[in-house]
């Protein structure tokens, strides 16, 4: 009896208390944030500290009941949990709550729900479950086209509620699909698309255009073998199709702020006037973001003593910027701490995901490396403004129950996973 309970409760801690760790500072940033001088109530349900307190608490609950559940469960109604998931998502469209812009969360009272969070893991159970399929080969066309629409669907249905942050997050599962042997042919395609639309905003798409068509004719003529004629051409009608493509969806598509943001980003607006008017506006946030993270310098100014974070000067900085809180008041070494922290907690899941023995179980953690991943990349890279302005939270760590929620299934029901592989010794 003993035996079996000492079974039962191995699983990776290590994994755990990573977890742990950056859900509690990621508190404490909160509580810094969002902190407005009075008496402290940690339960106080009228302040974002005091809620982020209680879903920690529901986040206990809720690690429980995934850690009770059969590990086989979570592969055989993947496909039921996904179909319920993609139903919560289109449900959005006729009882959704419109925040921000965003039509992308259940209210009931004063409590809100957003199921875009959660459709990610079960867009993960749903990838994991059909390339472990004994008839799927992902070398194979038709499956290739099976696994793309398992992730289009969700990233179509969040970007219809006009939110492009989650929609962007179902690139990650590109690296899974990469790493059980998708063609290396869809990489090379992923980064010439990137690359020449960057190059195309940038730099003008006439332009760019020429220099594509100069390379590959230059290639055609050095090795007609490996290069053949028709190759070629279409290298260069895709390649000037693409530059123009990105040109009007640029200045067609996107809305306005969309545009200001990736103008920001390239330095496309040389006028210094209308410069200083985009840190005013729609840049503000940024502009503040940056000016708390390198007013921390090494060490920080204290544990709620910054001057920028305590006067509020960055909005909502308690959730997409609390990254900003951490350089102002941790400084360069807070900082380092939490990217240490997401890095060892990345390694840590990739390590073990190579370990398992089931190949649902190997994707699955895959998936849950990849999608951390994307989030942690993106809202640090737009905090510091490496990158455009895109609403996203830190995963653990922003302030949310949704967010929290969202990952802690995530992450636990891998943790689950992995306790086959442990108790199999």
């Amino acid at each position: 009896m003993n035996s079996n309970r000492t079974r039962y409760f191995k699983f990776d801690w290590i994994t755990i208390i990573l977890f742990f760790l950056l859900v509690c500072f990621g508190w404490l940033n909160i509580l810094s944030a969002s902190h407005t001088g009075e008496t402290l109530n940690y339960f106080d349900l009228t302040q974002p500290y005091g809620k982020q307190t209680v879903f920690i608490v529901l986040t206990v609950v809720l690690i429980v009941l995934i850690l009770a559940i059969d590990s086989k469960f979570y592969e055989r109604f993947s496909s039921i949990i996904y179909i319920v998931s993609m139903l919560s998502l289109v449900g959005l469209f006729a009882f959704g709550k419109n925040v921000n812009g965003a039509t992308s969360w259940y209210a009931i009272g004063n409590f809100t729900l957003q199921p875009s969070e959660f459709a990610k893991a079960a867009t993960a159970l749903a990838v994991a479950k059909h390339i472990s399929d004994l008839n799927t080969n992902i070398n194979n066309l038709q499956d290739q086209i099976k696994a793309f629409i398992i992730i289009v669907i969700p990233a179509i249905l969040v970007l219809l509620q006009n939110d492009t942050g989650s929609t962007i997050v179902y690139g990650a599962f590109f690296f899974v699909l990469y790493r059980e042997g998708l063609p290396k042919i869809y990489l090379y395609i992923a980064l010439f698309v990137v690359l020449v639309s960057i190059l195309a905003l940038k730099f003008g798409a006439i332009i760019i255009a020429i220099i594509v068509g100069v390379i590959s004719i230059t290639l055609y003529f050095l090795n007609k073998k490996k290069h053949p004629l028709t190759q070629t051409l279409l290298i260069i009608l895709i390649s000037t199709g693409l530059c123009f493509g990105v040109k009007f969806f640029y200045g067609s598509i996107l809305k306005e702020h969309q545009q200001d943001r990736i103008s920001l980003w390239l330095r496309l607006e040389k006028d210094p006037a209308k410069l200083q008017a985009m840190k005013k506006t729609f840049a503000y946030n940024l502009n503040e973001s940056e000016k708390a993270i390198s007013s921390g310098g090494f060490a920080g100014r204290g544990f709620m003593e910054g001057t920028r974070t305590s006067g509020k000067f960055v909005p909502e900085q308690h959730t997409d910027y609390i990254f900003s809180t951490v350089g102002e008041e941790w400084g360069f070494l807070g900082a380092s701490f939490v990217v240490i922290l997401f890095v060892l907690l990345l390694l840590r899941i990739l390590h073990l995901a190579e370990l398992q023995k089931s190949q649902f179980s190997r994707v699955y953690g895959y998936g849950v490396a990849s999608i951390i991943f994307i989030h942690f990349l993106i809202n640090i890279g737009m905090v510091m403004g490496l990158i455009p302005t895109i609403g996203i939270p830190l995963p653990m760590f922003s302030y949310g129950g949704s967010g929290l929620w969202a990952f802690t299934i995530l992450i636990f029901i891998f943790i689950k996973l992995d306790s086959n592989r442990i108790n199999e010794w």
